[in-house]
């Protein structure tokens, strides 16, 4: 007697909560691992807990998780763990196997010891939300741009509370050198008609994640592009600026426009995780500077035939800006280092002839 095949899902019902494939999987490691179990369905992580997941296989389901035992030991790196966004394979409410992650945004963890975290996976766009008031930090939205661009999905800069000042348009100026090829748009996060202007990246399948501090709208803006107040939203504190964390843990959540949409609590730390890489991170610019300096070794101080001195004393190049490049290189070089060291210990704690953890996004 042969057992009944398990159902199979509905392409349409994938293709609504992002899966990227019309018909048959494109990826070669995605279609192994469908292959490797051809009695499991393809579910997306749409909530990340610390006791487990929730997992949908479409716009109107969610299901309780069980993970796999070793994403529990203490010694598993976190970043190989699910994250929302990434799509695993189930059986009944098992999950057997992760598919590797095409995108991603990840950070250095809060804390002394290096590890990493994964903010979202498998996103097309980050929508880098920042409000026109005291959050507004051009320096801290190159931070953003930094981690976002080195992940593979194309960074948007968004900046709320447009209706509460004059100087919007001198903002979006401002990061003009900032943002390069970002596109970067002001708008009123609770006016429907105003958040219109990021249609273009919310179109059906596509998948965005919010990342900026509290208090910068990011709730209230998923709310608007839901149509419905299902997120909690709070006031900022009128000395500072400075919202509360009334997100408390990420979701993905479907769009009324087929996108689905990834809110995230506010970010006090962003530290890099070593993996970036400055160009790609926005600061194609500078890096094409210093490869034109005479030496090699250059510190862009006072060396003779510094292109970079150049450009900043032509007023081509913003001080502060290579400024804050130089702070950037110089945390992505310590956390590669960082890394580095952490790989070499779970090698030799591995020993010969042990597989290593595969790296994702």
């Amino acid at each position: 007697m042969t057992s009944a095949s398990p159902p199979q899902p509905d392409p349409g019902a994938l293709r609504a909560i992002g899966w990227p494939y019309a018909g048959e999987a494109e990826d070669p490691a995605w279609r192994a691992l469908l292959a490797a179990h051809p009695r499991a369905r393809p579910a997306r992580v749409i909530e990340q807990h610390r006791s487990g997941y929730v997992v949908a296989d479409g716009p109107d389901s969610a299901l309780r998780a069980e993970s796999l035992p070793e994403w529990q030991r203490p010694r598993f790196p976190a970043h190989e763990r699910p994250a929302v966004g990434d799509w695993v394979l189930l059986e009944g409410a098992r999950i057997v196997a992760a598919l590797p992650r095409h995108t991603g945004v990840k950070r250095g963890a809060a804390g002394e010891h290096y590890h990493q975290q994964v903010i979202a996976a498998n996103i097309d766009t980050v929508f880098i939300v920042s409000g026109l008031d005291a959050d507004f930090n051009p320096r801290r939205i190159e931070r953003y741009l930094l981690l976002a661009g080195s992940g593979g999905a194309q960074p948007v800069v968004v900046l709320t509370k447009a209706d509460r000042t004059p100087l919007a348009d001198e903002a979006v100026a401002a990061l003009a050198d900032v943002a390069r090829d970002a596109p970067v748009l002001a708008l009123n996060a609770r006016d429907p008609e105003s958040v219109a202007a990021l249609a273009p990246w919310l179109g059906p399948g596509r998948t965005v994640v919010l990342v900026g501090s509290s208090g910068a709208g990011k709730s209230t803006l998923t709310n608007t592009l839901l149509g419905d107040e299902r997120m909690r939203t709070g006031a900022v504190r009128e000395r500072d600026d400075r919202g509360r964390h009334t997100t408390t843990f990420r979701a993905l959540l479907t769009l009324p426009s087929g996108a689905c949409i990834i809110d995230t609590p506010g970010m006090r730390e962003l530290k890099p995780t070593g993996e970036e890489d400055l160009a790609e991170g926005g600061f194609d610019d500078v890096e094409a500077l210093a490869a034109q300096c005479r030496f090699r070794d250059c510190a862009h101080q006072r060396e003779p035939g510094c292109a970079v001195r150049a450009a900043i004393e032509r007023g081509e190049l913003d001080e502060d800006r290579f400024a804050n490049y130089l702070k950037l290189r110089d945390e992505v070089g310590a956390a590669a280092g960082k890394l580095a060291q952490r790989q070499a210990q779970n090698a030799d704690a591995r020993g010969p002839g042990k597989a290593p953890h595969r790296r994702r996004h």
